[in-house]
Formats: C-alpha cells, sequence, structure tokens
C-alpha cells in the first residue's frame, strides 16, 4: 500500500489535530473576512496546478464567499476526472469536495498549520472528528507521501437539503515519504489496496459552502475497477 493505510471514518481521534482543530471553531465556516482567497484550479475539479483559466464562474455560491487558500506541494497532485455535470448544484458540491480533499492532502504532505482553516472550512461533526483522525495518523506514524492521486465515478445525489457524494480514489501513483528523512520509496508496487471507495454527505451552509458532515471509506478495488 503506498499511502491509503488508513480509512476515514469517525471515532478514535487522536486529540492532538482534533485540540486544534475543534476547539478554534469546530465546524463553522469561519468568517468571511479572515479567510483568503482561494488559489485557482480546483473549482470544476481540475488538479490545482491547472492554469488559472480552468476556474470555472458559473457557482454564484463560490463568488460569493471567499475559499482559503490552499496551495498543495509541488510533488503532490490530484487528477479528477468527469468535469462538469451541467447542474449547478453538483457541480458546486463536486467542487467544494475538491478543495476539501486538496487541503486534507496538503496538511498531510505540507504545512498542516496553515491549512487547518480550511480544514474546518470543509468539515464539521463526524467529518472533522474522520478527517482529524485520518490526517494525524500519518504524522503518529513519521509518514507522507508524493506524486498524483486521481479521482473518478464522482457520483453526486441531492435532495432535502443535503448531498451525497461517491467517488472512487486512485493512489497507484504515489510513493511513501519518511517526514523525518524526506525519503521517498519509489519501489512498492501498486496494488488493490491502493483504491479506496468514498461516502460522504455534505450540507451547504448560511454561506453557500458545501460543507462534509459525514464521511466514510473502504476498500475500493471491487467498486472502484
Amino acid at each position: 500500500m503506498r499511502r491509503r493505510h488508513h480509512q476515514l471514518a469517525a471515532g478514535g481521534v487522536t486529540l492532538t489535530l482534533l485540540g486544534a482543530l475543534v476547539l478554534t471553531g469546530c465546524g463553522g465556516a469561519g468568517s468571511k473576512d479572515a479567510a483568503p482567497k482561494e488559489s485557482a484550479g480546483v473549482s470544476d475539479g481540475t488538479p490545482s496546478s491547472a492554469p488559472s483559466s480552468s476556474t470555472p464562474s458559473s457557482s454564484a455560491a463560490a463568488a460569493a464567499t471567499d475559499r482559503p487558500k490552499v496551495v498543495m506541494p509541488a510533488d503532490v497532485r490530484h487528477v479528477y476526472e468527469g468535469g462538469r455535470t451541467g447542474d449547478p448544484v453538483k457541480d458546486a458540491v463536486l467542487a467544494d469536495n475538491a478543495r476539501n480533499l486538496e487541503a486534507i492532502d496538503t496538511a498531510i504532505t505540507g504545512d498542516r498549520a496553515s491549512t487547518e482553516p480550511a480544514l474546518r472550512f470543509y468539515n464539521k461533526d463526524k467529518a472533522l472528528l474522520a478527517v482529524a483522525d485520518y490526517i494525524e495518523s500519518y504524522y503518529a506514524e513519521n509518514r507522507s507521501f508524493v506524486g498524483t492521486t486521481r479521482y473518478y465515478r464522482r457520483d453526486v445525489t441531492v435532495g432535502g437539503g443535503t448531498a451525497t457524494l461517491t467517488y472512487c480514489a486512485d493512489a497507484t501513483q504515489t510513493y511513501p515519504k519518511d517526514r523525518r528523512t524526506g525519503k521517498v520509496d519509489r519501489s512498492v508496487p501498486g496494488s488493490a489496496s491502493d483504491y479506496t471507495f468514498f461516502t460522504e454527505r455534505l450540507r451547504k451552509n448560511d454561506n453557500g459552502v458545501w460543507q462534509s458532515f459525514d464521511v466514510t471509506s473502504g476498500p475500493g478495488a471491487d467498486k472502484c475497477a
């Protein structure tokens, strides 16, 4: 397994990161004035390394609320397959989910402290617990990773004021990195354990941000083949 050694599910959370996330503003989107503007390239689910011209202008909510700035390390990249659905609500859900995924991986592979506002911005309740536990597990084992994670089969269902999002992650092009030495092990072969299936529930808050409030993941070799 290259990077996804720990599944996302609330429970057993390590208190170190949870304290930083929850005690400073659990689940809230925060002040719009306090949130720095987001970097271009993730709004339609495209990698953050994409040029600014790829940022969509169709989401009124995204335009009305500044998103936290997340800058992924140069050696970490996301690829989102599927593009826009044509439904503005579903596209807004996918856009905030992509931003959240980039914040999570930046916290793991880059500067965790500066990414905490974004994690609070996009997560609340059980999802915040799960994300905190997931990130802390990497630090507890002095692990990180480099490379490209592919997100695909992203399907959104909206109803009753909430959205359910399922998607697959392919981490076969990522490689484990020792946080203490900085050494990357590129000899690790890809395997079925590098595929993960996610189920996420989101709700739009008063600032127009689709926040994740519940997320689980599990082996994706069968569902994501």
